[in-house]
């Protein structure tokens, strides 16, 4: 069936189009330049000749980014932080929606765990006070302790209740006089449904986990277990970046732009969340639908 637009209709399609297209590409500006920053030499990058094209091509950067301990070290302890803080948490996640999608028959004190769920996203007890009770717990300096005081998270429990909630009620009532238990019909009927839903909450704990660095500036003690965005963060804010490297990158550093060197470490620790998301991008709006509508 082909549909006749109004002259209204095209050319607000046309504008549109070219709104969202401008949008995306300012979008990708910084991204572009930081790339172009990476691969120019010394000399362009010291000069500001550096736009969103490389100037005298050089991969010194790369090559010096290549052979950093700490780099690569940060980049490890980042990737151990997934593995270990992303099965615990979706695990929790849906753990704990599983009971609070229930109805309020079979589950009366549903109500009063969810308003709790709710006040913890408005109001939080304090950095000061966090700190206090993670360090009473022996956690500081440790792995753990970039995952467990956040291996909870509210919104992404009350995504997956909405969800949850919107499964046939007739499919959970037929496993159940099938003689199916919670156990069987959340891992067997739920979780098999809600991969949409899932693979969005993935990319939101990988994206949260890969990008934060507050926790291990203030958890930390010891620069080699930093995470990769905290040690990066230190890096560039840090006048003195000689305090972490060793005295041959040092050395080498002195012949290549500091510019250079910090946008090639930018760019390679933005390369994981840009491959892994296109796999999960197409999951993404049907589960955020899915999962924020109660129907």
């Amino acid at each position: 069936m082909v549909e006749n637009h109004s002259l209204g209709r095209k050319t607000f399609m046309v504008l549109n189009t070219l709104g969202l297209g401008l949008f995306a590409f300012l979008c990708l500006v910084p991204m572009i330049h930081i790339m172009a920053l990476s691969f120019s030499s010394n000399m362009a990058a010291g000069a500001g000749e550096v736009k969103l094209l490389p100037v005298d091509l050089s991969l010194k950067a790369y090559e010096f980014v290549l052979n950093s301990a700490h780099f690569w070290q940060s980049f490890l302890v980042s990737i151990e932080r997934i593995l270990v803080g992303l099965p615990v948490e979706l695990f929790l996640t849906i753990f704990t929606a599983y009971p609070l999608a229930k109805e309020k028959k079979d589950f009366p004190a549903r109500s009063i765990y969810l308003w709790f769920l709710i006040i913890s996203m408005l109001f939080q007890g304090g950095m000061i006070s966090t700190f206090i009770v993670v360090k009473s717990t022996g956690l500081i300096n440790h792995l753990l302790v970039l995952v467990i005081p956040q291996c909870i998270n509210a919104f992404n429990i009350l995504l997956m209740v909405n969800f949850f909630r919107n499964l046939p009620k007739e499919m959970i009532e037929a496993a159940s006089i099938d003689g199916a238990g919670h156990w069987k019909i959340l891992w067997s009927i739920y979780v098999p449904v809600a991969i949409p839903s899932i693979a969005t909450i993935t990319v939101f704990i990988l994206v949260r986990h890969w990008n934060s660095w507050f926790d291990g500036l203030i958890y930390m003690n010891d620069i080699s277990k930093y995470p990769l965005q905290t040690y990066l963060q230190s890096l560039v804010i840090q006048r003195d970046t000689n305090i972490m490297m060793t005295k041959e990158e040092a050395a080498l550093m002195a012949l290549i732009s500091e510019r250079t060197i910090k946008a090639a470490q930018v760019f390679i620790a933005s390369l994981p969340i840009l491959i892994v998301y296109p796999f999960l991008q197409r999951y993404f709006i049907s589960g955020m639908l899915m999962g924020s509508v109660k129907g």
